[in-house]
């Protein structure tokens, strides 16, 4: 399966945001209903957290280039804004959307360092000391 084009991945995962908060809403009495249903809408709302940020990405390589790349600030608002939504269900669906959002994100950096190659970490110069005679 094909990636995307990046304007069309930034229609569709914002469209999808819009789709799973209202779901999130709509089924708010079903979702708080239960503990197991908490923890469910924790999930649902990591699933928000991967959207979220693959539209704000997209977003930001069709407006600064290519070569741009996503940087904490915007995980953070991303988690930020999963989790308040996650919150307006159940405050035990606030802690799990950012535990579920945590280990996505760990996957999707596993992802990234497979696919394109891990992060470049300058290499340390050795001292070299100078002997007198």
């Amino acid at each position: 399966m094909a990636a995307l084009p990046t304007p069309v991945s930034f229609l569709v995962s914002s469209i999808f945001c819009v789709i799973t908060f209202a779901g999130m809403q709509v089924f708010k009495s079903s979702l708080a209903g239960t503990e197991v249903m908490t923890i469910v809408g924790g999930f649902v709302g990591s699933i928000l957290f991967m959207l979220i940020l693959t539209a704000i990405s997209n977003a930001e390589t069709l407006a600064f280039g290519r070569g741009f790349q996503t940087k904490f600030p915007e995980v953070i608002g991303s988690v930020l804004a999963a989790a308040v939504a996650s919150g307006m269900v159940h405050r035990v669906s606030f802690t799990t959307c950012i535990i579920f959002s945590m280990f996505e994100l760990f996957l999707i950096n596993r992802l990234s360092a497979a696919t394109y190659g891990g992060s470049q970490t300058a290499k340390p110069v050795a001292a070299t000391q100078k002997r007198r005679k």
